[in-house]
């Protein structure tokens, strides 16, 4: 049997996904393409799971779009090429969108859309060898794709942003530390570890809390003010302490033992 293109494999309340198309360093063919679409699309409706886990097969994260299985745009045409851009960016809108935290591991490359899945992550850990680009801007397109341009200012700066996205440059993980882009690199074993006591520690925290933690943070990025984000806290806060987990959080810190949440 052909082995899948995003192989799944769900523990609990954490998944980990593979981008496994190694071979070919993990390009985004069609059928990967469809694959973390449609996986991201469902987390919303998929409440036991807590947090995702994103990872390459082999020695990449991600090359970016298969240039050997990419469509002739100009025989396709301005309305199908539409259709095609939008399954591709609409993986990194439902990253953002879906409540579960995403941690993605990075090694070798993460390069135009392998890039952008780990800028849509909301944690990024890196092996020492992972290297990050805008690729699309050396092959005759804008730097500016998928969510890219959003993404990457927010997190480096303006100028910064400008540095990588107008020459296509390789950002390599010491100076993707450095601008807070990674928080953590590491060889690959020491990345699986931290990666899992990540999740380890976001379990610990409700399920509700969890969520609204993620939530928050996404609105916080583009808020008018900081009335606007105090507000929204202060909403997420009376939420959840409406709930029988808040209680049992403050009972199970009082008695120095695990929490035991149920609510989701």
């Amino acid at each position: 049997m052909t082995e899948p293109v995003l192989q799944v494999r769900e523990e609990g309340a954490v998944a980990c996904l593979t981008l496994n198309r190694p071979e070919r360093l993990n390009a985004l063919n069609p059928a990967l393409v469809q694959a973390l679409l449609t996986y991201f699309q469902a987390l919303y409706r998929r409440p036991e799971l807590r947090v995702v886990l994103l990872q390459g097969a082999g020695s990449a994260f991600c090359s970016g779009l298969d240039l050997k299985e990419a469509p002739d745009a100009r025989a396709l045409g301005v309305p199908r090429m539409l259709e095609v851009q939008r399954d591709l960016r609409d993986i990194m809108i439902a990253m953002r969108r879906c409540p579960q935290p995403i941690i993605s591991l990075v090694q070798g490359a993460a390069s135009g859309g392998g890039f952008a899945l780990a800028l849509a992550s909301d944690i990024r850990l890196a092996t020492p060898d992972a290297r990050f680009n805008a690729a699309f801007i050396r092959i005759g397109l804008s730097a500016c794709d998928v969510g890219v341009s959003y993404f990457l200012p927010r997190m480096v700066g303006s100028s910064v942003a400008a540095h990588y996205l107008l020459t296509g440059r390789f950002m390599d993980a010491a100076r993707a530390q450095a601008l807070g882009l990674v928080s953590t690199v590491a060889p690959w074993a020491e990345l699986q570890q931290e990666a899992r006591a990540l999740a380890h520690d976001m379990l610990r925290a409700s399920p509700l809390g969890l969520r609204l933690t993620k939530d928050a943070l996404g609105h916080a990025v583009d808020a008018a003010s900081l009335e606007a984000v105090v507000a929204l806290e202060d909403r997420n806060q009376i939420l959840c302490s409406q709930t029988d987990d808040f209680q049992e959080g403050i009972e199970a810190f009082l008695g120095k033992r695990p929490p035991r949440y149920r609510e989701r």
